[in-house]
């Protein structure tokens, strides 16, 4: 977690009795050392020039300190700022950093952590600094000098850096360092014939296990799942290593979530003090609240969802024909989670709740969020409403916010609320068709119109179900529907959080913005390689909009590729943020955005209605200066919480899937290329979505270049392709539901396995010298890795 910065007072001097003047220490800029009275504002040259000074990346803020821009210019050089990175003359980092374009994303020297030992005992680093959206490059170790001991996963080192031709890095060390860190474990205890403990680590990128000595096993017995620290050491030789916490039996099924859980660090348990919170919390009464609690409001979730953040309602608007007024009424969590207090604190360090397949780790205690902020049918329920007024063409008319007191309606799911609205409606849903939802879907097609309009980011990647059994096994794997019910919450939730941010912004209130910025010019030019040969057009020299990538989209409809052009078109994306500076939501094509409507589960949304609390006057438990002084610190961290859990969530599902597949090694089953690397293919199963490695070793015997721009992997002898989005048949060989993963072979490989459709690529006499390439044979295989790129969050 970040500290907030330290914010001195600007030193003042006393030159008489009558006047005091402000002296400021000047900064060390392009432009010469010392300041003048006024420096004229910076030319994009000056900028580009002072950021090929920097050996590192460099802020908004440094930017304007070393150019002396105050005031109202710093508006002036964040558009400035912007136009220079959509023109390609700088580049945009990870947390809102930038550089020089072309700039090595690595420094000449730089301290590595050493992450994983390959199967050949190579040493793979990362750096410990890292900014880059962009995942952290993996680094080869150069072997240690004669006398020194071999690097082991956790130690640091000051090392210096150099890219290889093929575009990766070596390093080599010049001082191991002493401060290394404490490193903790997930994995299985294990006795050996001998009698010593060992851990297998969890980790699919982990090479090594660690040793246990007796005294510091913890009373595990082999089998169980443990977590366990190794210690950090200056001395050769094996770290101590020592079981904190033992979680029962591995092959337990239930152990598959928490092997994800405590991997990722999670917290599971509430301090005593929140939970005594949450426990001694009261209903809501009326007090000064709105009475809502004759408006039919309903909740519409999924059929086993738990805890209910928001109920909805809609009519006709009379002063606007074809308009609708629209409730949207969000848990009053602000009411029952006071900003400082001990419930608090446990919120913010969990930043959102974590849905696995057998269990939610919740952000709040099950008193609270299963209980009195969850809005459960027939019972009274605090609540901040915001009354939304649309037009017939779906735009925000205008909105207002306040506290109330509701009763739902009803608890409805989406595949009821559709079946009504397709004409088949239940005991529940027939007597609620025509009074509540029919205006609901009229309200949602207005909205809808006001989006397509907007010409927002339309991807279509299903999401995976894993369905369990009683005995906590996975029953089946599917996919998620998506029915016009989902569409149609998720429309009325972007409103209100237009509306929450829109309020925010206009009072000029600090605030937590969900950010999603533009995709920068290297990852367009990226999809601009891979599209072209498919016959996609994609212009650099325009304003990238979403409507831009809406047109690919739809033209790949239907065809072969569409699936690959899907997935490629999301890894050009940014990752979303939040952050109190507002750049808006690119791929919503909203200018102002903010999350406001799950305070149950996300803290982004609690802060928010703390912020609406103090501007709107609606009580004392608003947003506290101290808060608001606050909000880049807690928009960085809870922005990692989300993709702590978003991580945690995928490596649970992974290793169900791979649980399920284990039952069916040597199935022979379909799937698509999902992803291309020197070392292999990941293929994505059609049934389960399940991935799995492809060894470049079990392909038929070749050399093998991989063509990056064009996603394949090429034989150099007989010209077979293997690219991005073909369909294949892979025999499943391995399935590991430790570490989730799995390893297929491809059936019928011989002839390659190419996009039908798509033209052919150049052969091997045609293609140049290869830029990377590697053998296929018993030695050019790896152990399964991470599996392929994932695109950002939203």
């Amino acid at each position: 977690m970040n500290e907030p910065p330290n914010r001195k007072p600007p030193v003042r001097r006393p030159i008489k009795r009558k006047k005091v003047v402000k002296t400021v220490v000047p900064a060390k800029t392009p432009l010469g050392k010392g300041r003048k009275a006024a420096k004229p504002f910076p030319t994009r040259e000056q900028i580009a020039e002072f950021l090929k000074s920097r050996d590192d990346t460099v802020g908004k803020r440094e930017i304007a300190r070393a150019f002396h821009i105050t005031g109202d210019d710093r508006v002036r050089l964040k558009q400035l700022l912007q136009d220079m990175a959509e023109e390609g003359q700088l580049e945009k980092r990870r947390g809102r950093r930038m550089r020089a374009p072309g700039a090595a994303a690595l420094p000449n020297v730089a301290v590595l952590r050493i992450v994983a030992i390959d199967s050949d005992g190579e040493a793979l680093a990362q750096p410990v600094r890292w900014e880059d959206e962009e995942p952290p490059p993996r680094i080869a170790m150069a072997a240690e000098g004669r006398g020194q001991g071999a690097l082991a996963v956790g130690d640091r080192v000051l090392a210096r850096l150099q890219q290889d031709e093929d575009g990766g890095w070596t390093g080599r060390t010049m001082r191991r360092l002493e401060n290394q860190a404490d490193i903790r474990v997930v994995g299985v205890f294990r006795r050996g014939r001998d009698g010593q403990g060992r851990i297998v680590p969890a980790d699919k990128r982990a090479r090594d296990t660690w040793p246990v000595r007796e005294g510091d096993t913890g009373g595990a017995k082999d089998g169980e799942l443990v977590e366990a620290l190794v210690e950090a050491s200056d001395r050769l030789g094996p770290r101590r290593t020592v079981v904190s916490a033992r979680y029962g039996d591995a092959d337990d099924p239930r152990s598959i979530s928490l092997i994800a859980i405590h991997a990722a660090g999670i917290p599971t348990e509430f301090r005593p003090k929140a939970l005594a919170q949450a426990e001694a919390a009261e209903p809501a009464a009326l007090g000064n609240r709105v009475d809502l609690r004759q408006i039919p409001l309903v909740t519409i979730d999924g059929a086993d969802a738990r805890d209910f953040d928001d109920a909805v309602w809609a009519e006709p608007d009379p002063d606007h024909p074809g308009g609708w007024h629209l409730i949207v009424a969000i848990a009053d969590v602000a009411h029952y989670v006071p900003s400082g207090s001990p419930l608090d604190r446990d919120a913010f360090e969990r930043g959102n709740s974590c849905y696995f397949p057998d269990r939610v780790v919740p952000m709040l205690p099950e008193a609270l969020s299963n209980g009195l902020c969850s809005l459960r049918p027939n019972e009274d329920r605090a609540c901040l409403a915001a009354d939304l007024w649309i037009d017939q063409h779906g735009r925000l008319v205008r909105h207002r916010f306040r506290r109330g007191l509701m009763r739902s309606a009803a608890r409805l799911t989406y595949e009821q609320v559709q079946a009504a609205r397709d004409g088949q409606p239940d005991e529940l849903t027939g007597p609620l068709l025509e009074p509540v939802i029919a205006p609901l879907y009229g309200a949602y097609e207005a909205l809808l119109a006001a989006r397509e309009k907007r010409g927002t980011l339309e991807l279509d990647l299903p999401e995976r179900k894993v369905n369990l059994g009683e005995d906590g096994r996975v029953a089946s794997i599917g996919v998620r529907p998506r029915l016009d019910s989902h569409k149609l919450i998720e429309e009325f939730m972007i409103a209100a959080n237009v509306a929450a941010a829109e309020t925010l912004s206009d009072k000029s209130l600090p605030a937590l913005y969900r950010v999603h910025d533009q995709p920068d010019r290297v990852r367009v030019e990226s999809l601009k390689e891979f599209l072209e040969p498919l016959g996609y057009t994609l212009a650099l020299g325009q304003v990238m909009r979403p409507r831009v990538f809406g047109q690919i989209l739809a033209r790949a409809v239907g065809r072969p590729e569409e699936p690959m052009v899907n997935e490629m078109v999301l890894r050009a994306q940014a990752q979303a943020i939040y952050s109190p500076d507002n750049l808006g939501h690119f791929g919503l094509a909203l200018p102002r955005y903010a999350h406001f409507t799950s305070p149950i589960r996300r803290y982004a949304d609690l802060t928010v209605h703390r912020g609406l609390i103090r501007l709107l006057h609606l009580g004392t438990d608003g947003a506290t200066e101290e808060e608001l002084s606050r909000l880049e610190e807690i928009g960085a961290h809870i922005s990692v919480t989300e993709r702590r859990a978003a991580q945690a969530e995928r490596d649970a599902v992974d290793r169900y899937l791979a649980s399920w597949l284990s039952d069916r090694i040597g199935a022979i089953l379909p799937g698509r290329i999902g992803g291309v690397a020197k070392f292999g293919l990941f293929v994505k199963l059609d049934e389960s979505g399940a991935d799995g490695l492809v060894p470049i070793s079990t392909l038929p015997d070749d050399y093998y270049d991989h063509d990056e721009a064009a996603h394949a992997l090429v034989g150099r002898r007989w010209n077979r392709v293997f690219r991005l989005g073909a369909r294949v048949r892979a025999r499943v060989t391995e399935a590991d539901p430790l570490t989730g993963s799995t390893v297929f072979a491809l059936v019928d490989a011989g002839h390659g396995a190419d996009v039908e459709g798509l033209p052919p690529l150049p052969g091997p006499d045609r293609r140049g010298p290869p830029r990377i390439g590697m053998r296929s044979g018993p030695r050019s295989g790896r152990k399964p890795g991470s599996g392929p790129p994932r695109g950002p969050r939203r």
